[in-house]
């Protein structure tokens, strides 16, 4: 603990009128701030770790992957189509419904031009959720120019 002293009146000569000053040294706390985030810092991945074990092996068969996603396309005129089969507006919503009462877990894939309105995107996943699919995505292209990928997943 440091002391010091103020002059409490004017210029006094004597220096009875002084008052001591006490103040905190705060650096062994900082110092020990500094030690326990360190400890945390390298402590935290290895909570998120889970217990190593050895994983028994089995014959069994692998889970059967999912059927390949269809796709809808909406071209730069805002016609949807499903395999290259243009339809309008009214007249894909039957096709649709015949679809989604075959499998209606199957994932669609809605495929926007990328001058067609964001409006007229949606109105084509708006018709595919009331078809009756439940998992319907967006597809984007990936910024190097690569094959395209999901973007967005919504349920109706």
């Amino acid at each position: 603990m440091a002391m010091g002293s103020i002059k409490a009146g004017g210029d006094d000569e004597d220096g009875l009128d002084a008052a001591p000053m006490a103040d905190i040294n705060v650096t062994p706390m900082v110092d020990v701030m500094l030690v326990l985030l360190i400890i945390f810092m390298v402590a935290a991945p290895l909570m998120t770790t889970g217990v190593p074990v050895q994983l028994p092996k089995t014959s069994a068969q692998k889970v059967a992957q999912a059927k390949k996603p269809l796709e809808i396309t909406v071209d730069k005129d805002g016609n949807p189509s499903i395999a290259k089969e243009v339809f309008t507006m009214d007249s894909i919503v039957p096709r649709l419904r015949e679809m989604a009462a075959e499998n209606k877990d199957q994932v669609m894939l809605v495929r926007g031009d990328r001058d067609v309105p964001y409006g007229k995107v949606m109105e084509v996943m708006g018709l595919v959720g009331q078809a009756g699919f439940s998992k319907v995505s967006l597809i984007a292209q990936s910024p190097g120019g690569a094959a395209p990928a999901p973007a967005a997943k919504t349920a109706p």
